[in-house]
């Protein structure tokens, strides 16, 4: 490879850039933590508009996947709030499904640059906006997400890696000492076992040993 690189020219410096003049300084994938994701959760920053970085909005709180779409559809979600989609990970799901639905749904009704989606759940690589997923621990392990409330103020600082929940720590622990953990929807088969024996997604939502 040394020799056939020794007399290579770059020949377009906007595409092939030395280290001291990257395309940019930060990387694709941000990891965030704070109150809401102790264990932390994945955000495509790289995604992210610049307006979305910092954020801070109301939360609007659905336990299904569909339940969002619907809100979303329905014209319910508005300009700054933040959409919350829980029980749909790893144990939750289970199997901690791709929201590309909501995400497609919410650029779909010109809300990308104003909503973010936070979600146990996954995306893939094509996330567009601020969509912050792997939510650790899930609800269905009654993490942080599962004691967020309608209209809870939720905090977004994504050059400072932080995700919060603005709620006292008194409260959190009020709401945690009640907290009912929503029922799973498949209780038999392979599914069932599943849920029961696949760890976290801060993990790799693999099995226990």
């Amino acid at each position: 490879m040394e020799e056939n690189l020794k007399t290579a020219r770059v020949l377009d410096k906007s595409v092939i850039r030395p280290l001291n003049n990257p395309y940019s300084t930060q990387g694709g994938i941000a990891i965030l933590r704070g109150n809401l994701a102790p264990d932390g959760a994945v955000v495509k920053q790289s995604a992210v508009s610049p307006g979305m970085q910092v954020n801070a909005g109301r939360a609007r709180v659905f336990d299904t996947e569909d339940a969002a779409i619907k809100a979303i559809l329905g014209k319910k979600i508005k300009p700054r709030d933040i959409v919350v989609i829980r029980y749909e990970g790893p144990k939750g799901g289970p199997g901690m499904r791709e929201m590309l639905s909501p995400t497609s749904a919410i650029v779909g009704m010109g809300l990308d640059k104003t909503v973010a989606l936070l979600t146990d759940g996954r995306f893939s690589g094509g996330t567009q906006g601020a969509a912050i997923g792997h939510i650790s621990p899930e609800a269905a392990e009654g993490g942080p997400i599962a004691l967020v409330k309608e209209g809870d103020i939720i905090s977004i600082n994504i050059p400072e890696k932080t995700l919060t929940l603005k709620v006292s720590e008194k409260d959190l622990e009020k709401r945690q000492k009640s907290l009912k953990i929503k029922k799973p929807a498949i209780t038999t088969g392979y599914l069932a076992r599943y849920a029961k024996m696949v760890t976290s997604a801060s993990t790799g939502a693999v099995f226990k040993d």
